[in-house]
This record gives structure tokens, C-alpha cells and sequence, in this order.
């Protein structure tokens, strides 16, 4: 099933309530409640509702574990993806140290960086390993996602030697807009315009 990104989103952030609630006394939760807590449109919640396999019961609400396994079967949690994070700076090392990548089906299995003074050490139990091991690593462990956080101006030709070496897909988290061969996917992530967005519809409105 083709899911907008938007709604994709939204799900995520359905799951990370629906996670907070699965211990609580409470069996279900409506769309009015979700709503409220993301400040969003109850019809909004009921249209994502739509693309799972999960239909609610009128004037009840939602099962909260079944709702949970739904969006993470839809949205594929179940399915295990492995990456290597390009980077071992500041950004890179906060990235390793995020274990709930691992809830959500993401395993960063190494990190790879130049930097002969980090070359060689774990960060998160995670070890880094020199650039020029990449493509053999890429290779031997079939992996084909990358995060990049390297800094911008090494961006591009690491983009490209990522390709090179088989990455497939890359999750951009420097901020410049990459040129890679068309078989190659780029996710931005787009730190400073979510900051700027919601700064603009938020503090600067007050």
C-alpha cells in the first residue's frame, strides 16, 4: 500500500502515544484523544485510521495493543533494517546512542568515519571503522542504508562514494542537498526547517 509520507508521519507519532498508553488501566482510546494530544483534527486521526487494518468500535475507541501491532505491521517495525551511520562527530555518536531505532526495525550495525583518533573505538558498543572499509562491509553484511552526518563539505563526495559502494539509500542529515545517480534514494532531514516551521507558526505568533 502507497501511504503519504505526511500520513506516515502521523502514524509514528499515533505510535509513540499508543506505547505510552499500552501499560495504562485503560483497554482503549478514541480519535478525540489522540486528536487532542497532537493538536490535530479528530477527522485527520479517523482518515490515517483508514490505510490499517483496524476499524475501532463506535463510541469506544480503539484496542491500544491491537491499534500499536497494526501500525507497526503496516509501516513494517517487524521487518528488520540494517544500517551503517557515515560520520563518528558530535551528530553521528548522538545518532548510535538512540536505542529505540531498534523498536522501530533500524539496526545500526557500525559507524564509519577518517578520523584516525576515532577509527578503531565503540561508541554504544557500535565500533568505527575507516571509510575505506565501506564498500567491503556494504558487500559482506548486505546492507544499503546509510545516515549521513558528516560535515556539509564533505557531504557530496561521500554521498557519491556511498553510492559507489552500493548504499541504496542515504538519510541526509547535513544540510545541503545532495547529487547522486537516480538509483540512489536521499531522505533530508531537514533539522533547521522543522526548527524555523515551527518557530514561525508558533513563538513568533504569540
Amino acid at each position: 500500500m502507497n501511504i503519504p509520507d505526511k500520513v506516515i508521519n502521523r502514524l509514528t507519532l499515533y505510535h509513540y502515544i499508543l506505547d505510552e498508553y499500552k501499560d495504562e488501566a485503560s483497554e482503549f482510546i478514541s480519535s478525540t484523544k489522540i486528536a487532542e494530544l497532537l493538536n490535530i483534527d479528530n477527522s485527520q486521526v479517523r482518515k490515517d485510521m483508514k490505510y490499517l487494518n483496524n476499524t475501532g468500535k463506535c463510541r469506544v475507541g480503539y484496542n491500544v495493543k491491537e491499534l500499536k501491532l497494526a501500525i507497526e505491521q503496516t509501516l513494517g517495525f517487524q521487518k528488520p533494517k540494517d544500517a551503517f551511520i557515515i560520520g563518528a562527530g558530535n551528530l553521528g555518536s548522538a545518532l548510535v546512542k538512540y536505542d529505540s531505532f531498534s523498536n522501530y526495525g533500524l539496526n545500526i550495525l557500525a559507524m564509519f568515519d577518517n578520523d584516525p583518533l576515532k577509527v578503531g573505538i565503540k561508541i554504544n558498543n557500535k565500533e568505527v571503522y575507516h571509510i575505506s572499509k565501506l564498500e567491503n562491509l556494504v558487500n559482506s553484511l548486505n546492507v544499503d542504508i546509510a545516515i549521513l552526518t558528516v560535515p556539509r563539505q564533505f557531504a557530496q563526495d561521500t554521498a557519491l562514494y556511498l553510492a559507489n559502494s552500493g548504499i541504496k539509500y542515504i538519510w541526509n542529515f547535513v544540510p545541503c542537498i545532495l547529487d547522486v545517480p537516480s538509483d540512489v534514494k536521499v531522505w533530508n532531514e531537514n533539522l533547521i526547517g522543522n526548527f524555523l516551521q515551527f518557530t514561525h507558526n508558533n513563538i513568533d505568533n504569540e
